[in-house]
């Protein structure tokens, strides 16, 4: 969002140079429908290449939401595995422990 509005702020200061270069001698009296037909096309212009960044942006970051919550979920099942295999393990040992300890003849 920052960088958004860095170039939302570049582009503004562009405009104002732009009009200051062309306009000469302006005055607040001397604006007409031109302006206003000017204005209102940057703000709409504005609003359509916001409505496609924040879109974009939006679905990036549920993406990378949901990359997470799966990583998440891998580290735990894989947890439970190393513990199932430390309690099979274990069983196993005992078992062995026991059959060495008792021989059957």
């Amino acid at each position: 969002m920052k960088n958004l509005t860095i170039i939302g702020l570049v582009l503004l200061a562009l405009s104002i140079l732009l009009f200051y270069l062309t306009a000469t001698n302006f005055t607040v009296n001397d604006i007409g429908m031109p302006h206003i037909m000017g204005i209102l096309g940057g703000i709409g212009i504005g609003l359509i290449i916001g409505g496609m960044v924040g879109y974009v942006s939006k679905g990036s970051a549920i993406k990378e939401e949901q990359r997470r919550k799966e990583f998440k979920q891998l580290q735990k099942d894989k947890e439970d595995l190393e513990k199932q295999a430390a309690d099979i393990a274990r069983r196993e040992a005992e078992l062995r422990n026991h059959e060495n300890q008792n021989p059957q003849i």
